[in-house]
């Protein structure tokens, strides 16, 4: 399938994404100390929501998206918060490598999800192993194949999918269900991925 046109879907206000309110598992990952300040990445950033909330929370956030509108928006956000801890750069993540790294963070909601492609998605784990620091995480939220038929919505990943793509480079921390938005009308289902710089090459499977 042909890949969106993310500039255009900013240029006609089609951002069924962007909810204007940090994500709600991103916040309580934080609150409950699962995550804590430091150097941190967004990847698919958008409008700049989620960069925003984590700079108010002490992170140093660089945020990027490929839409030159979304980063242009995020940037307009940014300076009327007066956020000193948040910066917004065009960047496609998987051709191009964001200043600053390595990062202690990283954070994508709806981005890795996006590519149909399994080497695609695997590329995707791979850079961001790539970026992170020793002991650096990675949280991602993940359209899921749990929940009811739907004809729109988030691209839907299995849970074999998603470790398919991230087990061999990041040790896989946590992978449950929630929903995107679960105080909404009929959420959608997503998976909560996080996942850590791994201190050892992940170790073949056991056969018999």
């Amino acid at each position: 399938m042909p890949e969106p046109d993310w500039n255009a879907n900013y240029a006609e206000g089609k951002l069924p994404w962007d909810t204007g309110t940090p994500d709600e598992h991103l916040v309580a990952a934080v609150r409950a100390g699962l995550i804590a300040p430091a150097r941190a990445l967004e990847v698919g950033c958008g409008t700049g929501t989620n960069a925003l909330w984590l700079a108010a929370q002490e992170f140093d956030v660089l945020g990027v998206d490929v839409s030159p509108l979304a980063i242009e928006k995020a940037r307009g956000k940014a300076t009327a918060a007066s956020a000193r801890h948040a910066r917004f750069e065009v960047v496609d993540f998987l051709a191009a490598t964001p200043a600053g790294a390595p990062f202690d963070f990283v954070f994508d909601r709806g981005c890795f999800h996006i590519f149909d492609d399994d080497g695609v998605r695997a590329r995707f784990a791979a850079r961001v192993a790539a970026l992170l620091a020793p002991g650096g995480q990675w949280l991602s939220l993940v359209g899921s194949t749990e929940g009811p038929p739907r004809e729109e919505g988030p691209p839907r990943r299995s849970a074999r999918e998603v470790m398919a793509a991230i087990e061999p480079v990041l040790e896989i921390v946590e992978l449950r269900s929630v929903y995107f938005e679960a105080l909404i009308e009929s959420p959608a289902k997503a998976w909560f991925c996080r996942a850590r710089a791994r201190d050892v090459p992940a170790q073949p499977s056991t056969r018999r």
